[in-house]
């Protein structure tokens, strides 16, 4: 069995806890390999992901190594996925998810000074900070995750925002100043949650991948994908969702969406048992909320 991975070190460890599933599940597969790939998000560090056309930029590669038969399943971030199938490839599901929630490197939020900075390329993360901090002023950041850690020690930068699931995957978790929960800063669709691919109709690596997949996870995520397929957006944009198992079995999920000047933020929650439905409605109302259509957020995908 091949694991088609990004190269990074956060990469490679997601793609080992795949590994690690699927042996401990049983399935008689043989040896398990990891086929690193360089994507052209790793490759171009200077260029800002919106700029990049940013929706698949650290998925496509790795898709492309399954689909002509280098790998045999893909492991992805599932934040970095696009919200709608690949023509060749099933998304089998997600693994138990990681720790949702954005988190501070630096200085916790309350100990940044008045007018300081936060270091972050995601607009979705700009403008919910500014909701909580209109002072605050931002400057980009790129790479990998040693590299964003770095950037928090820089003279001219205050703290860093990043996934907190990635800071614990690679041990760093010792470095979070503060925690941010969805009712503070809502994630972005499939934060924490590593996702499996598979070609379709390959009957043996859809058994295998249908043996690690948590249902909760894949639930949830599945929901939050529906709510950013119905938006036209990509991963790039100034918005995010959140959902989780209610213990009725209904889905709760809390999204956010900025206007399209970037002043102003809505935020809605809604549950429902069905996770396609739920998403699409919190992308519709946000989307009347805020004034904007599918053809907007679409039309502003490589312009933000």
């Amino acid at each position: 069995m091949r694991i088609a991975t990004r190269s990074s070190p956060l990469a490679t460890w997601q793609a080992r806890a795949v590994a690690t599933a699927l042996e401990a599940a049983g399935s008689a597969l043989g040896d398990i390999e990891l086929v690193p790939v360089r994507t052209s998000g790793d490759l171009d560090l200077s260029t800002p992901i919106s700029e990049m056309s940013g929706r698949g930029v650290f998925v496509t590669e790795v898709q492309a190594a399954v689909l002509d038969g280098r790998g045999d399943i893909a492991v992805h971030s599932a934040k970095d996925m696009r919200s709608e199938p690949t023509p060749g490839l099933t998304l089998a599901g997600c693994l138990v998810r990681g720790d949702a929630r954005d988190a501070l490197v630096g200085l916790a939020l309350d100990a940044i000074p008045r007018g300081g900075v936060v270091a972050t390329g995601s607009q979705r993360r700009q403008c919910q900070l500014a909701a909580l901090r209109g002072d605050l002023r931002f400057t980009g950041l790129r790479g990998n995750m040693a590299r964003r850690i770095a950037a928090a020690a820089q003279p001219d930068v205050d703290a860093v925002i990043v996934a907190a699931a990635a800071l614990e995957r690679l041990g760093e978790s010792h470095r979070i100043a503060q925690r941010f929960g969805p009712d503070e800063i809502v994630p972005q669709v499939g934060q924490g949650a590593i996702a499996v691919e598979h070609r379709t109709g390959d009957a043996d690596a859809a058994a295998a991948a249908g043996a690690i997949i948590d249902e909760v996870t894949t639930r949830c995520v599945h929901a939050e994908r529906a709510f950013l397929r119905t938006l036209g957006a990509g991963c790039d944009l100034p918005t995010g969702a959140h959902a989780i198992v209610e213990a009725d079995g209904r889905l709760s999920m809390t999204a956010v969406l900025a206007a399209p000047d970037r002043h102003g933020i809505e935020r809605t929650t809604r549950s429902d048992a069905d996770g396609e439905l739920l998403g699409g409605a919190l992308a519709q109302e946000l989307m009347a909320r805020t004034g904007t259509d599918a053809a907007t957020w679409a039309s502003r995908a490589d312009d933000v």
